[in-house]
């Protein structure tokens, strides 16, 4: 049976310039896609929590900046930067649904939760001079472009970041769902998704000294020991349109920097 290998530049693109990676079909190459050595186009998958610094809720203008600034760093070098930010330092949809509010209106309370978010981001990335956009999965046209694929891809390639917000428009899906969704979409070479840990472990690393980290492990590994990487939906998308997920500290200085040029940081299912 025929497979697919992702082919992309190995070096950044100009920001300006197309990078839409090309699939070209190989009978002789084995299921996993290439991972490239250096990215030019990614998803970055940023949780809300991200934007409390050391608060206990809504969102740390001084944390928030030092994320934009972060992210700008590969921006400024060429890369095409696509962003999906979570809700929960704000609402959580699941856990109102569970003490009892209807699941589709919490879910719809959770997507303007990363809206508010979004416009956070927009904000920091405005304070540093960096071109960016909000697209919307919900109408909010006061603040934000409708969510529209082609446009979006054009944005990254006038050298734009894009913070896509509100999930995918819909109840009963998680950002992480969004996330692999638009990263198939717009051509993603990888979803990197920034967290406070430094990978994914065979067991709890605060609990076990003995606990292992994988470099990289395949999508059918991962889901046979059942490793929490995303939810399942997402999960799934990423496995059968092969793309790569990247969970790294995104928190630890130049780690996206490094993970950008190829380098073994985290943890790798493809």
């Amino acid at each position: 049976m025929a497979n697919w290998r992702l082919h992309a530049s190995s070096k950044p693109k100009r920001p300006g310039s197309s990078s839409h990676p090309s699939f070209i079909q190989e009978t002789d190459l084995p299921k996993a896609p290439t991972i490239p050595t250096e990215f030019s186009r990614v998803l970055i998958k940023l949780s809300g929590e991200a934007l409390m610094g050391k608060r206990s809720h809504g969102v740390d203008p001084v944390t928030t900046l030092a994320i934009a600034r972060s992210i700008a760093d590969i921006h400024n070098r060429g890369v095409q930067v696509a962003l999906v930010v979570g809700g929960g330092n704000i609402f959580r949809g699941l856990a109102a649904s569970a003490a009892g509010m209807d699941r589709g209106t919490a879910d719809y309370m959770g997507m303007l939760a990363t809206l508010i978010n979004a416009l956070a981001l927009h904000d920091a990335f405005t304070k540093i001079h960096i071109p960016v956009r909000v697209q919307s999965a919900i109408n909010a046209p006061q603040v934000a472009e409708p969510y529209i694929r082609q446009k979006a891809i054009r944005h990254m390639e006038k050298g734009r970041i894009i913070i896509l917000a509100c999930g995918v428009g819909s109840p009963y899906f998680t950002t992480d769902t969004a996330a692999a969704l638009r990263a198939v979409e717009i051509g993603a070479q990888a979803i990197l998704k920034a967290t406070k840990v430094n990978g994914v472990y065979d067991k709890d690393p605060k609990k076990y000294k003995t606990a292992k980290r994988y470099d990289r492990i395949s999508y059918d590994e991962a889901l046979r020991k059942k490793l929490r990487v995303m939810d399942m939906t997402a999960f799934a998308m990423c496995r059968d349109n092969h793309m790569p997920i990247i969970i790294f500290d995104f928190f630890k200085k130049g780690n996206l920097q490094k993970v950008i040029a190829g380098e073994n940081i985290g943890t790798c299912v493809y």
